[in-house]
């Protein structure tokens, strides 16, 4: 193997060689085993076939059995085993086809065997039809003409040659079954021995060739380690110097720390102030738009009085000309009962009665008429009341709307007053996480500093801990070139 390999591609390469040939004779038998498999499928179909055969012929002879007993002794019992050897002829010529089905040879030949057969169940048929219609003699008669026997001796032929078809089949066939059982024999038993000779062979130069390379390296390790000794030597006299200024640096931030405490206190201080100042700013510009919203509230309700007078102004027209048309009414009725009295004082004695009601009619109209007077002199005060309401209370709503304005403006100033304090509150809030800001990073360097001066202490202990691991490692590779050697002397 290269000297350029690394000792990694040294081991891989020793284990993927063997590997390939694992593979390799993995494959062979893989392909010996199917085909043995396929083989042994093979015979068990062609013991199959023959069974088949042979239960073909048992069935048909069971017929003739059957045919012969009746046509001796005329009993109908006679007669089960042909019913049951002709049912297991049909049966078994079904199962024939599907046996041969992939045998153009043997597919051909039950071709020729199907209508033999039906040839000689029909013979049958017909002898014991004479039997049982015409006698013994008749049925001697047919069985004497020898047709059957015939087509039976023919029968017989065909499946002695699918037979001896069949058994030069399976000859071939446990020809091939041993020949792939020794062939995988042979592979896996010369397979496994050249597997064995290559992996002993790569292991043997994997081996010397990592013996070699690990000495060389032994050897670097103990000029490394002797210089790993002096450095860890020099690295110890740093971390004490560093341990030192690491301790002095700490003690300064530390009093920063103090300093800055102090000043996040005071802006703390000076928040306070700011947010109570914000505070009691925007109380008051509450007060101011609680003030606001009431006077807004009383000019909205004047405006509603303004419109309710208006409406009591419109109604009083609408009362006026109501009673217009009631005097207008009165004095109607009062004409018509002035009339009324004239016809009947001309009507005489009968219009009596009808005299004094229209009097009482005509005293009905002077009343309404007088009352209506009266409604239209107090709606006329109602509407000069209603018009001077009217003005005095739109000089309110321009009063109410006047206060209005400087509420507003008022509540305006409240509101840059609030605005201004916000600001120097959010700045004193800025102030005081800037120093809690600045305190918390002056903790951090503080603690940073501490941690600097921990690692600074424990370097230095690293540093005794590595010269003594350096004396070791030193010591270790001493050993491992004496052990390398002792084997190689051996080897």
């Amino acid at each position: 193997m290269g000297k350029s390999w690394t000792v990694g591609q040294q081991i891989a390469a020793g284990f993927l060689l063997p590997l390939l040939i694992l593979i390799t004779l993995g494959s062979f038998s893989y392909r010996s085993s199917q085909r043995l498999l396929a083989t042994s499928e093979a015979v068990t179909q062609a013991h199959e076939e023959l069974t088949g055969l042979s239960n073909f012929l048992a069935s048909l002879d069971e017929t003739e059995t059957g045919k012969r007993g009746y046509v001796i002794t005329g009993r109908d019992d006679f007669l089960k085993p042909y019913y049951s050897g002709k049912k297991g002829v049909a049966t078994e010529l079904r199962q024939l086809e599907e046996l041969f089905g992939d045998d153009p040879i043997q597919k051909e030949r039950i071709g020729e065997l199907r209508p033999l057969v039906e040839e000689r169940l029909r013979e049958i048929d017909e002898t014991i039809e004479a039997r049982r219609e015409s006698g013994f003699d008749a049925a001697l008669k047919i069985v004497l003409e020898g047709t059957g026997a015939r087509v039976m001796e023919n029968i017989r032929r065909i499946v002695a040659e699918m037979k001896a078809h069949e058994h030069k089949l399976l000859t071939e066939r446990n020809t091939e079954a041993k020949q792939a059982a020794a062939w995988l024999s042979q592979i896996l038993i010369f397979g496994t021995l050249v597997a064995v000779l290559i992996v002993a062979a790569v292991g043997l130069v994997v081996t010397r060739g990592l013996g070699a390379r690990i000495g060389a390296a032994v050897q670097h390790i103990r000029s490394a380690a002797a210089e790993l000794e002096a450095a860890a030597t020099q690295q110890v006299k740093g971390a004490k110097g560093q341990v030192s200024a690491a301790t002095e640096v700490s003690t300064t931030v530390r009093e920063l720390v103090t300093t800055s405490r102090q000043i996040s206190e005071s802006a703390q201080r000076v928040t306070l102030v700011a947010s109570e100042t914000a505070q009691a700013a925007r109380g008051g510009n509450q007060t101011v738009e609680g003030a606001q919203e009431a006077i807004e509230t009383v000019r909205r309700q004047v405006d509603q009085i303004v419109e309710h007078m208006l409406d009591l102004g419109r109604k009083s027209q609408e009362i006026g000309g109501i009673l217009d048309i009631v005097s207008e009414l009165a004095e109607q009725t009062n004409i018509l009962a002035i009339n009324a009295t004239i016809e009947a004082v001309g009507a005489g004695e009968s219009g009596r009665r009808f005299g004094v009601v229209a009097s009482e009619i005509r005293k009905l109209a002077d009343r309404v008429g007088g009352s209506a007077k009266e409604i239209r002199r107090l709606i006329e005060e109602i509407r000069t009341a209603a018009n001077t309401t009217v003005m005095a209370t739109e000089d309110g709503a321009k009063a109410v709307e006047a206060g209005t304005r400087r509420f507003g403006e008022v509540a305006q100033s409240f509101k840059r007053i609030v605005d201004y304090v916000g600001s120097t509150a959010e700045a004193s809030r800025e102030i005081e996480l800037s120093t809690k800001q600045q305190s918390s990073a002056m903790e951090q360097v503080a603690s940073a500093i501490a941690d600097v001066a921990q690692t600074a202490r424990e370097s230095e202990a690293g540093s005794s801990q590595t010269l003594n691991t350096a004396s070791q490692l030193a010591g270790l590779s001493g050993d491992l070139v004496r052990l390398i050697r002792r084997e190689e002397s051996s080897a």
